[in-house]
């Protein structure tokens, strides 16, 4: 693989820096577009080589720009945040946000390689690590309650941003953390099945994601966070319909509590739990929805996972009421 990858940057012209802006709100056709004239303006070729150096925002558009452009030229991913090393830049999922929605265009395309590099983490604030924490722990919920046991808030992330990612416990955990995710993509490439557990407390937080991104622009919600309160609300889900235990919901809710800005999540459920259509809008748009129906990725217990649950609008309101509460502690 290696020699390959060689030989590709061998045959590529010298190499041109594009530089966009970061942030989930520009994760959108206009950077795509700009990506793609930098491209032509490059003189890049088929044998043209991207290299993502970024976020998961930067990977996701990236790789997106890469695929489409002259059908695909290859480009691989240089994540430095926890989000993407643990779960964005793996898997192949491609895409740009499109009318609002959160991920709505877009393609599987694997890179040529992922080089994760946990020293980039120490260049990270705290609430980008907390953001992919969030992650983790969604990983260890899904498929390995021994992770789970590992991801002590008090230690795991640290706060002194500046050394995180040097600790062996720390490296260990995003390892493992990666693994799982590598595990369910190689099972289900193309999310017909059981990958479709990797999107546990997405479907409601997405569309938090994407009711902040709008209504709150200066200071919107990041994923991880909406994907903490998301988890919060279908594990409430989980206990009315799958049986989660009442003692295990209790532990995450106590895991996260401490960790994410509570007045955004709690204006952001409130908001939800109003009946803002943005909300709703963007709930209704969910990938795995099959007509009218909301379908969700929920848990029997720790590591237990069910997936296609149809769950109705009165429900979805009572797992927000119980997230805002949550976030009211």
């Amino acid at each position: 693989m290696f020699a390959h990858i060689a030989r590709k940057v061998q045959l590529c012209a010298l190499p041109s820096l594009i530089c966009i802006e970061t942030g989930e709100q520009y994760k959108n056709i206009d950077t795509c577009s700009y990506i793609w004239r930098q491209l032509l303006a490059a003189g890049a070729d088929r044998q043209t080589l991207l290299l993502n150096l970024g976020g998961g925002v930067v990977g996701d558009m990236g790789g997106f720009a890469a695929a489409t452009y002259q059908r695909g030229i290859g480009f691989i991913h240089l994540p430095t945040t926890l989000l993407a090393q643990i779960d964005a830049a793996i898997g192949g999922k491609l895409a740009i946000d499109f009318d609002g929605l959160k991920n709505m265009v877009g393609l599987f395309r694997q890179p040529e390689a992922i080089f994760a590099d946990p020293f980039f983490l120490a260049t990270l604030p705290t609430r980008q690590l907390r953001s992919g924490y969030a992650e983790m722990l969604k990983h260890a919920l899904i498929a390995d309650p021994e992770q789970f046991a590992v991801l002590d808030p008090d230690t795991l992330p640290r706060t002194e941003a500046h050394t995180w990612g040097q600790d062996p416990r720390e490296v260990a955990a995003i390892s493992r953390a990666a693994a799982i995710k590598m595990a369910v993509v190689r099972d289900d490439p193309q999310e017909k099945g059981r990958r479709k557990i990797l999107n546990f407390g997405h479907t409601i937080g997405h569309a938090l994601e994407s009711w902040s991104l709008v209504r709150q622009p200066n200071d919107p919600l990041l994923h991880g966070e909406a994907i903490a309160a998301g988890m919060i609300a279908e594990l409430y889900l989980s206990q009315q319909v799958a049986g989660f235990p009442t003692a295990q919901f209790n532990r995450v809710a106590t895991r996260l509590r401490s960790l994410f800005p509570q007045q955004m999540i709690k204006t952001a459920c409130q908001a939800a739990f109003n009946g803002d259509d943005l909300f709703w809008h963007a709930l209704g748009k969910d990938k795995k929805n099959v007509g009218n129906s909301y379908r969700f990725v929920l848990l029997r217990q720790i590591g237990s996972p069910i997936w296609d649950i149809e769950i109705n609008q009165q429900d979805i309101k009572k797992a927000l009421a119980i997230c805002r509460e949550w976030a009211s502690n």
